[in-house]
């Protein structure tokens, strides 16, 4: 996430609160599905926090494959993840959502009032009128590379995320994995690292084909190197990493010298403690009505690929719609004796007035 994405927007990286923050809604999960759903609590003049255990808003897709194209979002015949995101982040601009990212909700209780206490692993609170789960299936989690003693490199040489890709200028990286992450930081430290090398189990990778090509012709050009095999142990002098070994199909096994080892072995989603917040739950999934997406605990709503009900279906599509009625829903909640009217953005002007857009002249509206 840049500035330009969310200019407006504020952002909470992992700090902790002591005093609860007060919300009509907090939303758990900054996939797509959830970033609709701040879009449409927006349109009725719900504020909302949203925490999120990733380090950027976009959930799995933004993670997994955000160059990827995507075919069924409606009217836009095609776009990456990336863009799709994006776009999104523009959307919800007007209504200055906070993000709490790198954060999990551990604990979560229903108060007397009919509020919800809300506690991160940071230790930040939430007092909420309503929440909303669209975890996906769960908080993802790096898969990590399996070699005992190897953690005690994590955040110092082991890297399982970029966050500052200055970090790396003028060092020998090794980059392990086979995918779009492992290619796309490959072949963009290469403009910054003194060397890079791509390490993956085979010839072949999940990556998208244009990155596969570049790949190959920085090898070509002698840019970066890519080696086939597995890590198979490392060698550390005292608290530095100073090489690892990658045993290939040949069975012989190398040593490279490196500063860095980069892992994009993709993400593992976590169930997290969902289980022991009293939901009404199928397998890992929450079971919802289809009305409103409604939980079976009051004011509790849960959507995209996390609920099931009958019929349920893992789109982006279905999410969407959800995300919509789940809104509506928790205005009723929030605002019990108030009427519920649908309002369009094409006419209303309360909403244009939200999305701080012009109402277009009565002609227009007419015509």
């Amino acid at each position: 996430m840049t500035a330009t994405d969310i200019q407006k927007a504020r952002v909470q990286m992992g700090c902790e609160r002591r005093a609860p923050i007060e919300t009509d809604a907090l939303v758990v999960g900054a996939g797509p599905v959830g970033l609709f759903l701040v879009f449409e609590l927006g349109l009725l003049e719900i504020r909302a926090h949203v925490v999120e255990s990733l380090a950027q808003p976009g959930g799995q897709c933004i993670e997994l494959y955000p160059d990827k194209p995507i075919y069924d979002i409606p009217a836009i015949p095609v776009c990456s993840a990336r863009q799709l995101v994006g776009n999104l982040l523009k959307q919800i601009e007007p209504f200055v959502p906070t993000f709490h990212l790198r954060q999990e909700v551990q604990t979560l209780e229903r108060c007397p009032d009919g509020r919800y206490l809300a506690r991160t692993n940071t230790g930040t609170t939430f007092l909420a009128k309503t929440v909303f789960i669209a975890a996906g299936a769960g908080s993802f989690q790096p898969r990590r590379l399996k070699l005992t003693g190897i953690e005690q490199h994590e955040g110092q040489q082991l890297f399982y995320r970029v966050q500052n890709p200055e970090r790396f200028r003028d060092r020998d990286i090794v980059i392990c994995g086979g995918g779009d992450s492992a290619l796309d930081w490959a072949l963009h430290l290469t403009e910054i690292a003194n060397s890079v090398v791509l390490v993956h189990r085979r010839d072949d990778f999940r990556a998208a084909p244009s990155s596969v090509a570049q790949m190959r012709a920085a090898c070509e050009e002698l840019r970066m190197q890519m080696l086939v095999g597995q890590v198979t142990g490392f060698e550390a002098d005292q608290a530095t990493l100073r090489k690892i070994k990658v045993t290939g199909g040949d069975g012989v096994t190398r040593s490279i010298e490196l500063d860095d080892l980069l892992v994009f072995f993709g993400l593992s989603p976590q169930p997290g403690p969902l289980s022991s917040w009293g939901i009404e739950m199928q397998g890992r999934q929450i079971v919802v009505d289809t009305g409103k997406f409604e939980t079976s605990m009051p004011g509790m709503f849960a959507v995209g690929d996390i609920n099931t009900y009958p019929g349920k279906k893992k789109l982006l599509l279905s999410g969407f719609h959800e995300a919509a009625l789940a809104a509506y829903g928790a205005a009723a909640h929030i605002n019990p004796n108030a009427r519920q009217l649908v309002e369009y953005t094409t006419t209303s002007s309360r909403l244009h007035k939200v999305l701080k857009v012009e109402t277009p002249s009565p002609s227009l509206l007419a015509a």
